[in-house]
């Protein structure tokens, strides 16, 4: 099944695994939950990483699902792409509408 996600571009940090249960026939079963979004502690946790750099003109704020990060300089906007880029929060982040 992950060859078939990966063939269709779902990143797998955010597969959520379920614990193994033996099902008929000596086969088994296990749920695997699709994380969509971040969820409000790892994004709590972004912003907290962001704040602590004290990237100056970078605003943060959590929307829903999402988070917004903007500054009036592309040059910080692409530091703050790069740090989040080399640090681990356990979830696949994507970086959209930036116009670059």
């Amino acid at each position: 099944m992950q060859t078939k996600l990966v063939r269709r571009k779902v990143p797998l940090k955010n597969l959520e695994l379920g614990a193994i249960d033996n099902a008929a026939g000596g086969t088994a079963r296990q749920e695997i939950a699709l994380q969509q979004g971040i969820p409000i502690e790892t994004a709590r946790e972004i912003v907290k990483f962001v704040k602590e750099h004290k990237l100056k003109k970078v605003q943060v704020a959590i929307q829903a699902d999402q988070l917004r990060v903007s500054s009036p300089s592309r040059d910080e906007l692409q530091n703050v792409m790069a740090m989040l880029r080399q640090h681990d929060f356990g979830i696949e982040l994507n970086f959209g509408n930036y116009r670059g």
